[in-house]
């Protein structure tokens, strides 16, 4: 049996039978799939141990998803089949021609079958190496979970793509960011389950907003200083990063059919939108849990204990990093992350190694951001001969030049892959420094969420405006 003749048994989402959705139906299933993910993140896994799960917030965000819950695997396995399939293809190791509809079709199918790979991979690695600690006797049943949760969150994806707003990948970090975001502004339960707002001035706060209001009450001029920076903090990354979405470059076009009708085809600065970012942390968040994971599982080769078959295999693995309380201290793990020197600055508790680890992290995200945005561009269908067809499809032209692929392509060479690499340096700079600098979530959780929120934004408002003008749809073909 061939590849193909197993893409073809795989369930998938029927795509609908209309070419083009109207407003209410996308907004219909966008909601009903937010309404299942927030609902599906509040069921915790049957027969799972208590588990330390600070270690996972990072990633959690990342992911979207909250550990602990049945879909704990998040985006995880989707972001890492991509990742996969994007370094195979673009370093020619499989080539596949994701111009032609067969070769999408493999691409896809291929994608899938990664997709469910990692699943029930993550899902086993996560329980066996004990970052999720099952009760004795609930190994498998929490495995079959994860395994379950991660098929759900793959087909909500795809239910998304076809019938709702954008993709799931972007509404699920959307959505448990905005959660993140709107709790670390506005907790009133501290971690140790009391209600500061009932005695507001002796009971410590967890929100940023009521830390603040707390502490210049008390006068608490440290504390204060603090909360004052991340919410600082987040409004300045909040400015610059929706000034930095709204750059552009627009060729103008005309309607070779109608004289002296035009429009201006936009090019956004951020070509690559904000999926390298994604794909980025992600690998960091990764390499950062599995460190976590297996220094856990080579603990007894560590401390001199019995030295097991598994034990010794994750022993290997120490370059990835030491942790402490869940918190990468040394190592690839330590390196490659991040810390937030404003926050030590404040309390004087700053380190020159502080400074030499936000020197690398900040060289690494702009250099793997850079690397994943010219690799999607060049396998989704964004790179210069597939705009220069969709275009030419639409009956559109460059304002005087003649109506020919081969020319759009060669004036489109002269923006897009350019775009796509300083797009891709300054995206990993500024996730780097957000990342350095903190907010009330974490820089590349702030970062992704205001991108992703004016992705919709622009998505909804472009269905919107398709309704309202249905001959123009009818004339360019949407």
């Amino acid at each position: 049996m061939n590849l193909r003749k197993i893409f073809e048994l795989i369930p998938e989402v029927t795509k609908p039978d209309e070419k083009k959705l109207g407003f209410n139906v996308k907004l219909k299933w966008t909601l009903i799939v937010l309404g299942a993910f927030f609902i599906l993140a509040n069921i915790p896994l049957f027969g799972l141990s208590e588990n330390a799960l600070a270690q996972f917030e990072y990633l959690a965000i990342i992911l979207g998803t909250d550990f602990g819950s049945i879909i704990s695997l998040g985006i995880g396995p989707i972001v890492m089949a991509s990742i996969i399939l994007q370094l195979l293809t673009g370093s020619g190791i499989l080539n596949i021609d994701t111009t032609t509809v067969e070769g999408k079709k493999f691409f896809q199918g291929l994608q899938k079958l990664l997709v469910f790979f990692f699943i029930v991979f993550e899902a086993i690695v996560y329980v066996v190496m004990q970052g999720l600690q099952a009760m004795p006797g609930f190994t498998w049943l929490v495995i079959l979970q994860l395994i379950l949760g991660g098929l759900a969150i793959f087909y909500m994806d795809e239910l998304t793509q076809k019938w709702g707003f954008g993709s799931g990948v972007s509404l699920f970090i959307a959505a448990g960011v905005s959660w993140r975001l709107f709790s670390s502004a506005f907790q009133f339960v501290n971690p140790q389950g009391q209600n500061c707002l009932l005695n507001f001035t002796a009971t410590a706060c967890s929100g940023k907003v009521f830390v603040l209001i707390q502490s210049l009450i008390n006068r608490y001029s440290i504390e204060f200083i603090s909360a004052a920076a991340a919410i600082v903090t987040t409004i300045i990354i909040f400015l610059a990063v929706v000034w930095a979405q709204s750059l552009k470059v627009e060729i103008p076009l005309s309607f070779g059919r109608i004289r002296g009708y035009g429009i201006k085809w936009p090019l956004s600065f951020f070509y690559a939108s904000v999926i390298p970012v994604i794909l980025t942390a992600a690998l960091i968040a990764n390499i950062q849990l599995f460190g976590g994971i297996l220094e856990n599982a080579a603990a007894p080769c560590l401390e001199g204990g019995v030295c097991s078959g598994m034990a010794k295999f994750a022993s290997y693995f120490g370059f990835l990093g030491h942790f402490v309380h869940g918190q990468a201290v040394s190592g690839l793990a330590f390196w490659f992350g991040s810390t937030n020197i404003l926050e030590l600055f404040i309390r004087g508790a700053f380190l020159p190694k502080f400074l030499l680890q936000a020197v690398t992290h900040t060289l690494l995200f702009m250099f793997l951001s850079t690397i994943f945005a010219v690799f999607w561009v060049k396998t989704s269908g964004m790179d210069s001969k597939a705009q220069a067809k969709k275009i030419a499809s639409s009956g559109l032209q460059v304002a005087g030049f003649r109506q020919d692929i081969r020319i759009l392509e060669s004036i489109l060479d002269r923006y897009i892959m350019p775009l796509t690499v300083m797009g891709g340096l300054a995206i990993g700079l500024l996730a780097s420094i957000t990342n350095i600098l903190g907010a009330l979530v974490s820089g590349t959780a702030m970062l992704l969420v205001i991108m992703i929120m004016y992705q919709f934004y622009q998505n909804i408002a472009q269905q919107h405006s398709v309704d309202m003008n249905p001959a123009m749809k009818k004339f360019i073909g949407s």
